[in-house]
């Protein structure tokens, strides 16, 4: 058998830490691999490929195994006859793609160096050069690959060469916050994939400053199993001062070297983050000292001299500039709404005022939104204070004027933080005096404290920092010296890398300008949406109680209708929109029951302050919703009821079905003038299939369901220890939600309609479930999930897929079907789905308003322009797609970007979450051609 060559490489060196273990090492790859001995001297020995064009050098040397390479990539002229060798010589085996026509295979050496072997000749192909692909005879079945390394998916890493590989270190420091697991998770696990090797510093600075093993540890795949539903961080942070100076940055340098580590991802808030680019500036000064001082060799200086930093923003706050959401803000957020909707319930049943202080000692978006999202009488935060006099008299006339129009409660929130504007504090006890001594009401003050830090994270969380840590690694990998250090941001829905220098001190300087009393600098200092959010908030507070802002000529009837199934966020969206009309002077309608029901029923009510107060909490549609589309029920008779009513624009509410309602209507103008006004879509389904959008209402109560569902789940399977569960996941043809849920729960495979379910693919689920079982016997937490699309196969239906991989499993596992149905749909609307609810349907409110002259002139004319791109632009739908937020013409999105007869977009954005998701697992997914 011809010996292999390294990709990319003439020569390759490794360390053994004794004599035996040397011989050991020259025995596999001389009689297995096929090198030959070209010298031997009493520690090293040469090997050398049979023509001469690689070198193996195999050293007995003592050295810190942390720091040496434990895998390189050898290009195999015969791979079938290499698997043959490798299991007469009884060693661990992984083949990729499958068995039957092996591209790729890994194995050990005596050392515990990871060693694959490939057809190919470019390390980023999967196309053979020195050989085809041919059927692999008969292959043993206890070749699978051992515990520590079988889940690895270690095919992923033959795209990197032999040569220095970065090791990756991650560590969490300052406050806890939910969702930190999961970006360690997705570190360490992406670290691996890229064939890196992984190490987690315990207990944050501390842990950097005291080193060794006990601080620094390598961790494995399977190290950080369970950690996506594990609250805080499993990793530790801590306080440390001896980081702060010097002497302590010069002893964690050293500690990094020591253990090989020249990539580091730091997962906190802007103290830790600043922290950590303080050490990048001075890694080069401190590794001279280092060498100076000879506490370092001349190797070790020159394979570490330049450092690469990352910053992941784990902060309950939000308080972190240039990013949208910060990891552990959202579930904090969750807690808080919880909280306020059980104390609401309390409240309205004594007619009682509560005062609750919630987090954020420089930063009130934890308030903002929280009181966006429980409808709160009255906010306090520190961006936005008044004197002593105005905060009481403002909070007082909202309170008494909700009052006196028959609300029988009072929700007033308090940020830690909050000032007035001579930067004396605002506490909870000064807020319950003045509603007690000026309006007489029974008052009570709740605290929530570090309720708001704990629990396990929400889907977004999860998500949240699953992508930015599979971005940190990529970030990383990609830096060069010169590279300023990475932050990984949100900017609306996309997942972007800004500078952490400037985002860093952006957000001291609102600190900074509040100190100074320069308010409303402050305030330009926090994003765009901050600054929106607390407008919403503001006009929505004032509704039917203040002046109205537009005079009466530009006050406009606005209908409002649900269209479709029901989804979390639809009666925020309601609520939002009616509230906004009545602060602007505009008269909201209620259409009930659809387009059936105004049709049949003529169901159209105008909105009453006071009736829609509470529907922020509350999930389902209220207003009443069905699937009826306007030709589908009778389009002549709902342009009548538009007519008679003299609607001056339309809101509608909904998926798949009120997309298809509003190309319907957009159609018939030219039939019917009574539809030649502004006219605007909101998505909201929990399959997120709305064409225009790559999101829409309710999709996150439906994942946080899900996931709550499938944690629930996988705690009866890790308790079971050997079992399985299929889970079967609405969504129609959208894969959206199995995707995301997959991603959020760790499940070993998730079947979509997008690609169906291929039975290559399936034998390939089934074998690396069985190998999965058998490596983690005994292991706490081993609980199995598959995820289906009920639409992604007909035939292999949820009970169907259990009860084929019973029949394979051989009775080492069983496998059962867990159906959650509509329960999918959510109870209480998520935050996420109430604010953005809110946000989303006051831009709608907007549009109509900006649009209204556009078409009003071509109402009733005989020569409608029903071509002109700005008239059709007036019949559009808002979404949010990639950084925007953005309204899209009906009539090009439903003739260019929609698949009509799957109802589905053309594009599927969330198609590289799928790799992810399957990658951070360890599955292997077979393509067409495969």
């Amino acid at each position: 058998m011809t010996a292999p060559s390294i990709i990319g490489s003439s020569s390759f060196s490794f360390y053994v830490p004794n004599q035996d273990y040397l011989k050991q090492c020259v025995d596999f790859y001389t009689a297995c691999v096929g090198f030959g001995v070209h010298s031997r001297k009493e520690s090293c020995v040469y090997l050398v490929s049979e023509n001469g064009k690689l070198s193996i050098e195999v050293v007995a040397k003592s050295v810190d195994l942390r720091a040496v390479e434990s895998l390189f990539i050898l290009q195999c002229i015969n791979l079938n006859d290499l698997i043959k060798n490798l299991q007469l010589w009884k060693k661990p085996v992984q083949i990729s793609p499958n068995e039957l026509f092996p591209n790729e295979c890994f194995t050990v050496d005596p050392l515990g160096k990871v060693i694959g072997f490939t057809l190919t000749g470019n390390p980023l192909s999967t196309v053979p050069k020195v050989a085809k692909l041919t059927p692999l005879d008969h292959l043993s079945t206890s070749s699978t690959m051992s515990h520590s390394i079988s889940n690895t998916n270690l095919a992923g890493t033959a795209g990197l060469t032999a040569g220095k590989r970065r090791n990756v270190a991650v560590m969490t420091s300052g406050g806890d916050a939910p969702g930190m697991n999961a970006n360690v998770r997705a570190i360490i696990r992406a670290a691996i994939y890229r064939g890196c090797k992984a190490f987690a510093i315990m207990e944050g600075y501390e842990g950097l400053v005291k080193g060794g093993p006990e601080y620094i540890r390598e961790l494995n795949w399977e190290d950080v199993r369970g950690y996506l539903s594990d609250g805080g961080t499993n990793i530790g942070t801590a306080r440390c001062m001896e980081f702060r100076e010097r002497p302590g940055r010069l002893q964690a340098c050293k500690n990094l070297i020591e253990a090989g580590i020249d990539a580091l991802i730091v997962c906190g808030g802007d103290g830790s983050l600043t922290g950590a680019d303080v050490f990048r500036a001075e890694w080069p000064s401190l590794i001279q000292e280092l060498r100076d001082t000879n506490r370092i060799d001349e190797e070790q200086y020159n394979s570490y001299k330049h450092l690469n930093i990352c910053g992941t923003v784990g902060s309950i706050d939000n308080d972190m500039a240039t990013t949208d959401a910060t990891i552990g803000a959202y579930s904090s957020l969750a807690r808080i709404c919880q909280a306020i909707d059980y104390i609401d319930a309390t409240a309205n049943s004594h007619s009682r005022a509560f005062v609750i202080e919630v987090m954020g000692r420089h930063c009130g978006w934890l308030a903002l939104m929280a009181g966006i999202a429980t409808a709160a009488d009255y906010i306090l935060i520190p961006e936005k204070p008044a004197s002593s006099k105005d905060w009481k008299e403002q909070m007082c006339k909202i309170v008494s004027d909700h009052r006196g129009r028959g609300k029988r409660k009072s929700i007033v929130i308090v940020a830690e933080g909050a000032i007035t504007n001579d930067l004396e504090p605002i506490s909870c006890e000064a807020v319950k005096d003045v509603l007690v001594s000026e309006l007489g009401l029974d008052t009570r003050v709740t605290t929530l404290g570090h309720v708001q830090r704990g629990g396990t994270a929400v889907a977004f969380d999860r998500i949240l920092a699953t992508l930015q840590g599979v971005e940190a690694v990529e970030a990383v990998l990609e830096c060069t010296p010169d590279t300023p250090s990475p932050l990984i941001a949100i900017d609306e829905n996309k997942i972007v890398r800004k500078s952490l220098v400037d985002a860093v001190r952006i957000t001291k300087s609102v600190a900074t300008a509040i100190e100074a009393k320069e308010f409303d600098k402050a305030m330009s200092l926090r994003d765009s949406e901050f600054i929106e959010h607390l407008s919403n908030f503001m006009a929505m507070n004032s509704a039917d109680h203040n002046e109205p802002v537009l005079p009466v000529e530009k006050r406009k009837k606005i209908a409002i209708i649900n269209v479709g199934a029901p989804a979390g966020g639809m009666n925020s969206a309601v609520y939002a929109m009616a509230t906004y009309c009545m602060s602007q002077g505009h008269t909201p309608y209620a259409i009930h029951n659809g387009f059936s029901g105004l049709a049949r029923h003529e169901s159209v009510r105008s909105i009453d302050w006071l009736e829609i107060e509470g529907w922020n909490s509350i999930g389902g549609s209220e207003i009443g919703t069905n699937r009826n589309t306007p030709e589908e029920t009778d389009i002549g008779m709902i342009a009548y009821y538009f007519e008679k009513y003299k609607f001056d624009g339309l809101i509608l509410v909904g998926g798949f079905e009120a997309f298809a309602s509003l190309n319907e209507l957009e159609k018939a103008r030219m039939s019917y003038p009574a539809f030649r006004i502004p006219m605007v879509l909101v998505p909201a389904t929990i399959s997120n299939n709305v064409p225009g959008t790559e999101y829409s209402l309710g999709a996150d109560t439906c994942l946080n369901a899900l996931t709550e569902y499938c944690d629930v789940i996988k705690q009866s399977a890790s308790a079971t220890r050997e079992r399985a569960f299929v889970i079967e996941v609405q969504g129609g043809n959208s894969g959206y939600i199995a995707t995301f849920a997959s991603l959020t729960t760790g499940a070993q495979a998730s079947y979509v309609p997008e690609e169906g379910i291929e039975l290559s693919q399936l034998e390939l689920d089934i074998r690396a479930l069985k190998e999965s079982f058998a490596s983690e016997k005994g292991l706490a937490k081993a609980g199995k999930l598959i995820l289906k699309s009920s639409n992604a196969s007909k035939t292999l239906t949820s009970q169907v897929l259990a009860d084929i991989i019973n029949e394979e499993a051989d009775g080492k596992f069983d496998t059962k079907t867990a159906i959650p149905g509509h329960v999918q749909q959510g109870g209480l609307p998520s935050p996420i789905d109430r604010t953005r609810a809110a946000r989303l349907a006051i831009r709608a409110v907007q549009f109509i308003e900006e649009h209204t002259d556009t078409i009003a002139p071509y109402k009733y004319s005989s020569d409608f322009p029903f071509d002109d791109k700005t008239i059709s632009a007036t019949a559009a739908v808002l979404g949010i797609k990639s950084s925007h937020i953005k309204f899209s013409s009906i009539r090009y999105l439903y003739d260019f970007e929609t698949e009509l007869g799957r109802r589905m977009p053309k594009k599927i954005h969330w198609a590289r979450v799928r790799d992810i998701a399957d990658n951070l697992v360890g599955r292997t997914r077979l393509t067409r051609t495969q």
